[in-house]
């Protein structure tokens, strides 16, 4: 497909800074890789002298994969396509000298950092579970914003209470992370960007190695995002920045619309594209999405258009309750794909918030309808396997800081947060390993009594694992279960015995899996236990790979999670005040965020757009009556066919009604198999 006279001046301006307004579907990845191909075979730049950056690892390998059908492998030797954290990661592991860091630093994964947080703070926050999560919530906005302890506290001075102390609990967590040499999701970003502004001779070097440097979703950058854009483009300014200001729907996660504003301001130069040609939906599907949108204000006006033809009428279905809305809705889906002979992943039901998937889900299962709920939780990134996995990570990699982090302390033995930091400090003088470190003779200088102890008795027992584990793998594993007493700790810890007994199989499962690829069969080799735990790593990567998004099933997910994706037909549910837009929206005055929100989920939709709204819906135990989404009455009301039920008819006859409805299109399912 050929470039539109707009994608293709975005391609050729090379000159200065550029900003590419892509409204959806307006074919912006095509217009990045395009552009990185005119900028290697027709600008003189060689690929190790570009950069890309995204926010999602999915985007970016989509992104290298285009990227590499176009120019293939040769040209784009050296290239970088990687999300923004990827990028932070790579400077830091370049300049970790200039950061006064060890090169073998550890990262901690949102789990890690609760844990420590917990800990660290028990003194002050007594364990409060919405206290820890605001603190979280704090911690990052104030890395987003590039405050560090000093200027956090300073900012708070003669605030709230709860605000100096989070400030102090900050502190206290920095610290320990420093003496460990661990790194935080949002260090990524906030390290590197600091390190520019201070240090003269690295940011010459990085604008030295990133000459051109294009940002896609660039509406969902914080600051210190764009700090690190700025930092990195310098006085030069060879940028492409790529965004769409009416899918901004991430604020409670730092991203800053005005930053397109900032934009223009901080380069005058600054050339403005706009995209406004889409290529995936209905030119009715775009009026409503444009007329909807057209209640927020814009800095930048544009309006999408298609030539896909003027498409099938938008209905309203207003349902009884959440359980007959849920009928509603599956109910017409299977007499849709029956009819039309379409596959189960061309429908998508669309949802504010997770709790509204259950009723969906029980009628797919109960219609036997294959599924897919986007967001769930994979195997391997449950607590319980994440634990053991960097039990085992210790075992085949003494080195491995971050795993021995994670497990030092779980379940408890007696190894808190002081003895961990002096043991970190130590292990950074020396250059060695925590683990390593914890055999050295003069750490008892610095540690004693029943800290030191502790952490001895547990990495000698570690290390009497792990030789048994270079004999007899399978031996070491059972006693390594076995030695941390896990179960115990599960039961504990869980939100009830259920869930621990839940927990515990999910550890026998992995158990039975290690075991069968350490001990081999007929098909396979057998494999060593370094081999097994390389494989586990990498496995949960795989398992949420093409192969689960090519399966033919319905997509169930939040309209957070919908964005950048398409589907033929689309269900968007729970169109109701309260739901969309969100009470909490309502309350703090932020609806434009939430109508931005509307506003992706009616542009995902490429054929037929179905809303949904209830009568009574049960919120938190009581029955409420709900009003119709503002947003459903700003849409273009001529295109839309409300559909109601005009008959008020009984619990009983409803079900009735419902069930024999389903049964007879299940029984035309069955006879056209048949056929």
């Amino acid at each position: 497909m050929r470039l539109n006279p707009a994608q293709q001046h975005a391609v050729e301006f090379v000159t200065g800074p550029c900003l590419v307004l892509a409204g959806a579907g307006s074919g912006k990845t095509r217009v990045i890789t395009n552009k990185i191909a005119y900028l290697i075979r027709e600008c003189g730049y060689q690929a190790r002298h570009i950069a890309a950056v995204t926010f999602t690892n999915k985007a970016s390998r989509e992104m290298k994969e285009r990227v590499a059908q176009s120019l293939g492998r040769k040209e784009t030797r050296g290239l970088i396509i990687s999300t923004f954290h990827t990028l932070g990661l790579e400077i830091i592991k370049r300049e970790y000298a200039a950061l006064g860091m060890k090169s073998n630093f550890s990262l901690f994964d949102d789990q890690d950092q609760l844990a420590l947080l917990k800990e660290l703070t028990e003194e002050w926050l007594e364990n409060d579970k919405n206290l820890l999560q605001q603190l979280v919530s704090t911690i990052s906005n104030w890395k987003n914003d590039l405050m560090d302890p000093s200027r956090a506290a300073a900012a708070v001075a003669g605030q709230s209470e709860r605000d100096r102390i989070f400030a102090h609990c900050y502190a206290l967590y920095d610290r320990h992370l420093k003496s460990c040499n661990v790194l935080d999701f949002d260090d990524l970003i906030l390290l590197p960007t600091l390190l520019l502004q201070k240090n003269l001779v690295v940011r010459e070097r990085w604008q030295q190695r990133i000459r051109y440097l294009l940002v896609d979703e660039y509406q969902d950058t914080n600051t210190s995002q764009y700090e690190l854009v700025k930092l990195l483009v310098g006085a030069r300014a060879r940028f492409t920045v790529v965004g769409d200001d009416d899918q901004s729907i991430y604020s409670w996660r730092g991203a800053r619309p005005q930053n397109l504003v900032l934009l223009k301001e901080d380069f005058p130069a600054l050339q403005v594209i706009k995209l406004e040609q889409n290529y995936r939906s209905s030119e009715r599907i775009l009026k409503a999405a444009n007329i909807l949108i057209a209640n927020n204000p814009h800095v930048f006006e544009k309006r999408l258009f298609s030539a896909l033809g003027y498409g099938s009428e938008l209905k309203v279905v207003t349902a009884n309750h959440e359980e007959h809305e849920a009928e509603r809705v599956i109910g017409e889906l299977i007499a849709h794909h029956f009819i039309n002979k379409t596959q189960y992943k061309d429908y998508a039901i669309l949802y504010r918030g997770n709790h509204q998937s259950r009723v969906f889900e029980k009628m797919l299962m109960q219609n036997r309808i294959p599924y897919r709920i986007s967001g769930g939780t994979s195997f391997f990134s449950r607590s319980e396997i994440k634990d053991l996995l960097a039990y085992l990570r210790v075992l085949t990699n003494a080195d491995d800081d971050s795993a021995f982090m994670r497990i030092v302390n779980t379940p408890k033995r007696e190894i808190g947060p002081a003895t961990l930091q002096k043991l970190g400090e130590w292990a950074l003088q020396r250059n060695k390993s925590l683990f390593s470190a914890s055999f050295d003779m003069g750490l008892g200088q610095t540690l004693t009594g029943r800290g030191l102890e502790s952490l001895q008795r547990f990495t000698g027992w570690l290390q009497e694992i792990a030789a048994l584990a270079e004999r007899e793998p399978v031996a070491a594993v059972r006693d390594l279960i076995r030695g941390i007493d896990y179960e115990s700790w599960l039961f504990e810890t869980s939100a009830s015995p259920k869930a621990a007994e839940m927990r515990m199989k999910n550890v026998n499962t992995l158990f039975q899996w290690m075991t069968e690829m350490l001990e081999g069969s007929d098909i396979d080799e057998p494999m060593t236990l370094t081999q097994v735990v390389t494989r586990f790593t990498l496995r949960d990567m795989m398992e949420r790979g093409e192969s689960d998004e090519e399966a033919d099933q319905v997509q169930l997910m939040t309209l957070h999670a919908s964005k950048g994706l398409e589907f033929p037909y689309v269900y968007l549910v729970g169109m109701e005040e309260g739901l969309l837009p969100h009470q909490s929206s309502i309350d703090e005055n932020n609806i434009e965020e939430e109508r931005r929100l509307a506003y992706v989920g009616i542009t995902r939709a490429q054929k037929a757009l179905t809303f949904t709204l209830c009568r009574e819906r049960r919120q938190y135990g009581e029955l409420v009556r709900p009003e119709p989404s503002r947003f459903l009455l700003e849409l273009p009301q001529d295109d839309l066919n409300w559909e109601t039920e005009r008959k008020v008819v009984s619990a009983e006859e409803r079900m009735q009604t419902g069930q024999s409805r389903v049964a007879s299109l299940k029984a035309m399912l069955e006879k056209a198999k048949g056929a």
